[in-house]
């Protein structure tokens, strides 16, 4: 083992490796609770999502760790899985609904893409093409987006109605008129509001005291405090259940490919392909950098092209397994702070996944008031990258704001990633032309790419919601 994954090479221990493992599983643990509970309101097993949770984020982490040596773990990620959940929900008032699995198919394809982008280096050329501060800014964006998945779920944040009639036909909107409000805030009188704001206020002193693993503990004592107050009934929800894994029950390979092609949802694995390039890229460079990896650059540029691959295999695999993109989580950090440098770390990890599989009955006590809490924290850990985004040059700041505020607000995180994109190509060409910046600003060939498929699609293809 020591020589395997070079231990001593690398200035580390089998016991410092172990304990870095299990602190990553403790941080990030919370997804086997929080997945299954917005996939299954998408119209997915509950169960069965958390089966394809567990052994997703155990199987792609150990490969991480026995084919890159590299500390990070896998599991599906926030944001991805939000959208997923809004897609599916979104549609069904339309003329062409998409079911789970044709968006796991979107899924399983959007994998297929990431794959042979990484194989050929263009994945490279795509990160290196956008501008720092709007991959921030899509960070920032998708932390907002959770966070009012957040606040809907709790009830923290409820729609008003007035008391008119209005005829508004099925699947469609209407303007705001200026004096009408749509969001309030929830009752306290309602359980599930006051469990959140336990959770909130228990995620967030566990995270000030800087505990490891504060949202899994901060899901716990929710799920205690429902336990004692009986908004949980323990009885009547273990009643039946199993601690042994039924994998009979999973979505194994469960796609729609005829469904797919029919309804015509390449936005939709544009934007999954998208969305996950930004994310794992940030988070593999940020975590080899505390990892020590980058101190050699030729080494780190082959170990983070190594890691490319094996997220860009977990995609797919995860959709084959029934659940949402697969990605790194960012929460691999904690366990390198605890002095993981090697795969061992990453092993231990995903053998703690695996481990997990047996306790569903203790996850299904979990109200979906604790892991709405879970989201808005989420939020916040996202929202810190807001200070990397240059705020003080427009050409930058306004197709930030642009990514950042029509995420939330228009419920689609491809519509802030659009705006983004064609708005920073359009500013920066403008600022180029005019010579407002010595040495201009950088506006690579694949930006403008983008800018026109971006514009051919609201043109010709619509928003879709």
């Amino acid at each position: 083992m020591r020589n395997f994954f070079r231990l001593k090479e690398n200035g580390t221990n089998v016991r410092t490796e172990i304990m870095a493992g299990l602190t990553t599983f403790m941080t990030m643990a919370y997804i086997l609770a929080v997945n299954p509970g917005i996939l299954g309101g998408a119209g997915l097993s509950a169960y069965s999502v958390f089966l394809a949770t567990a052994l997703a984020g155990g199987i792609f982490t150990i490969a991480m760790g026995l084919f890159v040596n590299f500390p990070v773990a896998l599991a599906p990620g926030m944001g991805l899985n939000a959208y997923f959940a809004a897609t599916v929900l979104a549609s069904k008032a339309t003329n062409h609904p998409i079911s789970p699995e044709m968006a796991l198919t979107a899924v399983f394809i959007s994998g297929i893409i990431f794959l042979i982008l990484t194989v050929t280096q263009i994945r490279q050329m795509l990160i290196t093409a956008v501008p720092d501060s709007l991959k921030h800014a899509i960070t920032v964006g998708i932390g907002l987006f959770i966070t009012i998945i957040g606040l809907k779920n709790s009830g923290l944040m409820t729609i008003g109605i007035e008391n008119t009639v209005t005829d508004i036909p099925k699947a469609q909107f209407t303007d705001i008129l200026s004096f009408e409000s749509v969001i309030h805030m929830g009752s306290l009188e309602s359980s599930s509001v006051y469990l959140t704001l336990v959770g909130l206020l228990i995620i967030s002193v566990l995270m000030v005291l800087r505990v490891p693993g504060a949202i899994l503990f901060g899901i716990i004592g929710t799920t205690i405090v429902a336990i004692i107050t009986g908004d949980v009934n323990v009885g009547k929800t273990l009643e039946g259940q199993s601690w042994s894994p039924d994998f009979t029950q999973m979505n194994f390979w469960d796609f729609d490919w005829a469904g797919v092609w029919h309804t015509g949802i390449i936005s939709i694995i544009a934007t999954f392909t998208f969305v996950e390039l930004f994310d794992t890229f940030g988070t593999l460079v940020g975590t080899a950098n505390r990892a020590g990896v980058m101190k050699d650059p030729v080494k780190g540029k082959k170990t983070v092209g190594k890691a490319m691959l094996v997220d860009a295999i977990g995609v797919s695999g995860g959709a084959v397994l029934g659940t949402s993109t697969v990605t790194v989580f960012v929460e691999s950090s904690a366990g390198i702070a605890q002095g993981g440098r090697t795969g061992l770390t990453a092993v231990t990890t995903g053998a703690a996944f695996l481990c997990a599989l047996f306790l569903w009955p203790a996850i299904s006590l979990i109200p979906g008031s604790a892991t709405a809490a879970a989201l808005i924290i989420v939020g916040v850990l996202m929202m810190q990258s807001v200070k990397e985004i240059d705020f003080q040059d427009m050409v930058y700041a306004i197709p930030s704001f642009f990514t950042i505020v029509l995420m939330p607000f228009t419920y689609n995180i491809a519509n802030g990633v659009s705006f983004g994109i064609v708005s920073y190509v359009l500013l920066a060409s403008i600022a180029n032309a005019v010579g407002s910046k010595a040495g201009g600003y950088k506006v690579h060939w694949l930006m403008w790419v983008l800018a026109i498929l971006i514009i051919a699609r609201y043109a010709f293809i619509g928003s879709q919601g």
